[in-house]
């Protein structure tokens, strides 16, 4: 059981029926393009983003379907709190688990995620229904300028600053030592977390492994070559989206505060392109989750707050930077980066479980959510295992 300190404040998320009723307006005023000048089915059809077919069934879904107040409800089941860090409030969930034998565990969301990636898995890596699975306390905070979190009013709340403010967090929660996990910025947090503060971090599970830079192609078997020449096309054709949020998040973060479709849009682009599909994010994913996270930001109107995360931090993490802590690292087959393990061993230098999984993209939570959470518990129990030694 969590004992509070004056530290620690159970949070409440609850939005207020004129919130709601006001996101229903808006939806229903949407003002839209005309459609878009591809046509034709498969994944050509996103070529030149979200398609307008595509985006007028989730925008009435959203309108007349989707359910917010059972999401409220499902944040309030594992537990809320908030902490002030740095002048900063945090917001965080929190579920213990029934266990004596559970580890701590924290786990990092990225962009354009929250804590909707992690809400669906958290109860079954707290209490796992088979008693010889590793048990997790698990702690899920929302990223500054993300959800329930502040918005910063200063510069400075790097990927750096927020490793060391998930010390501070987890201290407070009575866990000195502790795991994490994480994806995305979830995934380079995570990986400061153990090379900065090797004292807190047991080891890790990564979905996202950055080699430091200048490495060679020679000796990368042709699969690895391949993911370099990926991701590295990545970057240069397909991340126009971090170049905007990286030197003008302002400016993109008005639409982002003001519309919802446009907000959706901006999201959505991403879910689709990001997820392991063929022609529609919704092959895989379901869309009352893809809203969850969607409405979380519309909510708490930080569409241009959780957007400076790559003013802050795109391209910064350290080279020097390494990992001695042991490490599982699963390289999902549609993420965006995939790097080769003759590169990543030259950064996480103890690699104890290296997965390529046969599906899923850069949101496995839920794309795949039963795969993630036994990789995630095999990942953790091989990084705890290894600790031991």
């Amino acid at each position: 059981m969590l004992v509070l300190t004056s530290d620690v404040h159970v949070f409440d998320a609850h939005a207020t029926d004129a919130d709601l009723d006001d996101l229903r307006a808006r939806l229903a005023a949407a003002r839209l393009p005309e459609a878009e000048t591809v046509r034709g089915a498969g994944p050509g059809r996103w070529d030149q983003g979200v398609p307008l077919a595509d985006l007028v069934d989730v925008v009435e879904h959203w309108r007349t379907g989707y359910d917010w107040r059972s999401f409220e409800e499902h944040l309030d089941r594992i537990g809320q709190f908030r902490t002030t860090i740095d002048g900063v409030g945090i917001h965080f969930l929190h579920r213990r688990s029934a266990r004596a034998d559970a580890t701590p565990l924290i786990m990092t969301h990225g962009w354009p995620g929250s804590v909707a990636e992690f809400v669906h898995v958290v109860e079954e890596l707290a209490d796992p229904p088979d008693g010889a699975a590793p048990a997790f306390h698990v702690v899920v905070p929302s990223l500054p300028g993300f959800g329930y979190s502040d918005k910063p009013a200063t510069t400075g709340w790097g990927t750096g600053k927020i490793a060391a403010a998930w010390v501070e967090l987890m201290e407070r929660l009575g866990y000195h030592r502790f795991v994490a996990h994480g994806g995305d910025w979830g995934g380079v947090i995570t990986t400061i977390l153990a090379g900065r503060h090797p004292e807190h971090v047991i080891g890790i599970h990564s979905t996202l492994a950055q080699a430091p830079p200048g490495l060679s192609t020679d000796g990368l078997t042709a699969v690895e070559r391949r993911w370099a020449e990926e991701t590295r096309d990545f970057w240069r054709h397909r991340a126009a989206y971090a170049k905007q949020q990286a030197t003008r998040p302002q400016t993109i973060g008005y639409s982002l505060v003001d519309s919802p479709v446009g907000l959706l849009a901006w999201i959505l682009d991403k879910f689709a392109e990001w997820s392991d599909t063929e022609d529609s994010p919704f092959e895989t994913l379901s869309m009352d989750r893809v809203l969850d996270d969607v409405t979380l930001y519309w909510l708490t109107r930080t569409g241009a707050s959780a957007a400076r995360i790559y003013h802050e931090s795109h391209d910064s993490l350290d080279p020097e930077l390494r990992v001695d802590v042991p490490a599982a690292i699963s390289m999902y087959p549609a993420d965006i980066e995939k790097c080769p393990r003759p590169w990543a061993q030259a950064r996480y230098r103890r690699i104890v479980r290296w997965r390529e999984p046969g599906r899923g993209g850069h949101f496995p939570s839920l794309e795949v959510p039963g795969y993630f959470v036994e990789d995630l518990r095999e990942g953790l129990a091989a990084v705890l295992a290894a600790a031991r030694r």
